[in-house]
């Protein structure tokens, strides 16, 4: 599976995350297998947002005066994971 796009919606007591994802094949909709793999995939993808903004970000896009909405860009440089020797 590959993270597409990873959208958070903050609302007044809830948060809603919305994610875009390619994947060949994989666990039926409503599955525990696949609430499993799309919590990795989110989990890892908000990991790599919080690394991305130690580095350098970008602001690519700004609008409103009173209601501000921002666009930032910030890449990742992915290090291999530590693999654990059982």
């Amino acid at each position: 599976m590959t993270l597409q796009r990873l959208v958070l919606d903050f609302r007044t007591e809830e948060l809603v995350v919305h994610v875009l994802y390619r994947t060949q094949d994989g666990p039926n909709p409503g599955t525990k297998a696949r609430a499993r793999e799309v919590s990795e995939l989110v989990r890892s993808g908000l990991e790599d947002a919080l690394e991305g903004l130690q580095g350098d970000v970008a602001m690519v896009g700004t609008s409103g005066f009173t209601q501000r909405e921002d666009i930032m860009v910030a890449s990742v440089v992915r290090q291999p994971k530590e693999e654990s020797v059982a």
